[in-house]
């Protein structure tokens, strides 16, 4: 009989006991065979360890000295793992029944796919794509993220559409399947990030690597969303702002970011006054404190931060065209009538 892969399910926890409480239980009625669930605490002040300890005394903890957010967080804690998959899960998930075996069973089939990501629906509207990644993640070229099912803030009904599976640009980091050699030989995350986009930054590296990011909509979960960092909030936006443009600067090639950086500058300063104008100062302030933040790395961050050269065409889920364009001046708001 062959023996299945060690899997790993990693949740990332910070004051987050509500979420325990409401969704590891499905994590642990929908578990898996060889498959360990893991909550690796970033410090948290609230009474999660005790109650994990008093209720799911089987299930592993790791206790990081301090909150180190997502990305180092995760890069922390996966040191002390050893699995063949990660399976990197928010807290605020409901998984379903049978969740994981569509990702093993992607991932085993070539070894050149790197990640997957399950189908992203809303725990709110359980028929409608979730914000974070929705059915498979992509990437315009200006370095706007968007998804099957979501572009900017409008999110789709799942009637179906998206339920093939196939290669996409970025898995999202409320459920991303990830081989252990891939993360590790690319360095896991990039910690400057601290929060958000790091995830679409690691794939990009990946692809850059050689490897291929899926979609895997037969798996399925359904996510809250915003539980440790609310949409509208200023550090939000700010920590999305400035580091979709440090993600840009280390992976795109030299010929296209020498221009590309200065349009997206040019763009979220529009953005920026465009909230001004509307009475939304905070948001203002956000993007110029990003804009500020992103010329600190440029000055300050080591040379190994910057990814190698190589050409946007090659990649997976790359929309060649500009998404801002298509959605706020042509009006389409749906993922198939801009990807054609």
């Amino acid at each position: 009989m062959i023996k299945s892969p060690k899997v790993a399910v990693v949740i990332l926890n910070w004051n987050g006991k509500n979420y325990l409480q409401q969704f590891l239980p499905s994590v642990i009625s929908n578990n898996h065979e060889n498959t360990e669930i893991i909550i690796a605490d970033n410090a948290s002040t609230d009474d999660s360890i005790s109650f994990l300890q008093e209720f799911y005394p089987a299930v592993k903890i790791i206790l990081l000295d301090k909150n180190y957010g997502f990305a180092k967080g995760y890069n922390e804690a996966l040191k002390r793992v050893q699995a063949d998959y990660f399976i990197l899960l928010n807290s605020d998930a409901e998984v379903t029944a049978g969740w994981i075996e569509p990702m093993i069973k992607l991932l085993e089939s070539n070894p050149v796919i790197a990640a997957c990501q399950p189908k992203i629906l809303s725990y709110q509207e359980k028929n409608v794509f979730d914000y974070a990644g929705a059915a498979g993640g992509w990437l315009d070229k200006f370095g706007y993220p968007f998804a099957k099912g979501r572009v900017f803030d409008y999110c789709e009904e799942d009637i179906g559409q998206y339920d093939q599976q196939e290669t996409i640009f970025w898995a999202s980091g409320a459920a991303i399947f990830i081989r252990a050699k891939a993360f590790h030989e690319v360095n896991g995350f990039d910690e400057y990030f601290f929060a958000h986009q790091e995830e679409i930054d690691l794939c990009w590296r990946l692809q850059l690597a050689g490897y291929l990011i899926y979609s895997c909509p037969a798996a399925k979960i359904y996510h809250v969303g915003g539980g440790t960092l609310p949409k509208g909030n200023s550090h939000k936006t700010y920590l999305n702002f400035r580091n979709n443009l440090i993600m840009i600067s280390k992976n795109m090639p030299m010929a296209q970011k020498i221009w590309k950086i200065p349009y997206r500058i040019l763009l979220n300063a529009i953005s920026a006054c465009k909230g001004l104008l509307s009475g939304d100062g905070g948001y203002f302030l956000s993007i110029a404190r990003a804009h500020r933040g992103y010329i600190k790395w440029l000055f300050f961050a080591p040379k190994e931060k910057f990814g190698p050269k190589k050409n946007s065409a090659r990649l997976k889920g790359y929309y060649p065209k500009n998404l801002v364009w298509q959605h706020f001046i042509k009006k389409k708001k749906f993922f198939k009538e801009i990807v054609k």
